[in-house]
């Protein structure tokens, strides 16, 4: 297969690798794209959107980066809590009541948005659910203990993020996850981006498939993933019912392009993101809120609101190896979009070559 696009002058490593990973077969529809000082330096296409080899990936080739997602639920969090109708720091339940019970009381959104809340997994009571059916899956983690006491332990809340949040926003701000993103968060940045992909976006969608079948099941988070059943199933994953749905935690649609040039962005103190957001929520989105073993990571990490940070990096990932930075040493962005679900070893390679280094770690 080809690569195609364009690398400016010092980024043939980072070129050269991403032909090696499709010549060595890794490597079967990804994006790649790169972003300094306010342009794009990389932008590279390799392989098909799909399984039959009809559709090359092309620029806006669209895909889901699975967590990679719960960054832009952040943010739609955030925008409601600027607008006065959340606060960070006071219970759910003051806008979400019934969800106020079985150790939930004083839940907050800040722990929710730091994977504290303790409700990493839906619970086995909701194994039954289907896997669009939102107020059912709501409705399951209203019913639902706490595993551990919110705000003492920590676990990515792999599936129950965008969820918990959709709750929130539904009882206190009166809109719903999707529309607060798709109405507010993406024309304010500018994102080729969506939760629900409307019709007439369908046929940039690129189908995900497996590089080893048994791939699902070799996961370290693959326990925090089972319920409810189908969001590893590719057939579930590649149907229209599901991308035009709304499941926060993992199904935002994007391209390489504009997740590079929104990780570009984000620090900026002249930046969409900031004007979005105010001073103060920009502020408290990039600092470092805490740092322990997350149990779904299975290593020590350090969480903002939404993203990962280390000494090197502000990031977010997700299952199947997609991955987006911004390197805090290089001042580059960075975003690795693929279709073949697998580890990231490919997206560290890409790291690499432009000398950041993907390896998740506390900051402390």
């Amino acid at each position: 297969m080809d690569v195609e696009g364009f690398a400016a002058d010092g980024y043939d490593a980072v070129r050269k690798v991403f032909q090696r990973l499709v010549d060595d077969g890794q490597e079967t529809g990804a994006g790649l794209s790169v972003w300094r000082e306010g342009r794009e330096v990389v932008r590279l296409n390799a392989g098909w959107a799909d399984a039959g080899q009809s559709r090359p990936w092309r620029d806006d080739t669209l895909v889901q980066p699975y967590s990679l997602s719960k960054a832009f639920v952040t943010l739609a969090a955030l925008v409601a809590v600027r607008q006065g109708a959340l606060a960070l720091d006071e219970p759910i339940a003051k806008y979400w009541r019934e969800y106020g019970v079985r150790g939930k009381e004083r839940t907050t959104l800040r722990q929710v948005l730091t994977h504290r809340a303790g409700q990493p997994r839906f619970a086995p009571e909701a194994a039954d659910l289907d896997l669009l059916d939102d107020s059912g899956l709501r409705a399951s983690l209203v019913q639902a203990a706490p595993e551990y006491v919110p705000g003492t332990s920590l676990g990515e809340h792999a599936l129950t993020y965008g969820h918990l949040v959709d709750g929130v926003l539904r009882a206190g701000a009166g809109t719903t996850l999707g529309e607060m993103f798709n109405d507010v968060v993406r024309p304010a940045l500018g994102l080729d981006a969506w939760f629900g992909v409307p019709d007439q976006e369908l046929d940039r969608v690129a189908d995900l498939e497996y590089a080893d079948p048994d791939w699902p099941r070799q996961l370290h988070a693959a326990p925090w993933l089972q319920i409810p059943a189908g969001v590893l199933d590719t057939e579930h994953a590649n149907s229209r019912a599901w991308r035009q749905s709304v499941f926060g935690a993992v199904n935002l649609h994007t391209t390489a392009t504009a997740m590079a040039a929104f990780f570009s962005r984000l620090t900026s103190e002249d930046g969409p993101v900031r004007e979005l957001l105010g001073p103060h929520l920009h502020t408290e989105l990039l600092t470092s809120q805490v740092t322990d073993y997350d149990e779904v990571f299975g290593t020590r990490i350090t969480w903002t609101l939404g993203f990962v940070r280390d000494k090197g990096k502000i990031a977010k990932g997700g299952i199947g190896g997609s991955a987006a930075w911004w390197s805090l040493r290089h001042h580059h962005a960075c975003a690795y979009l693929t279709r073949r679900l697998a580890d990231h070893s490919r997206a560290a390679e890409i790291a690499a070559a432009l000398g950041d280094d993907l390896t998740v770690v506390g900051e402390d």
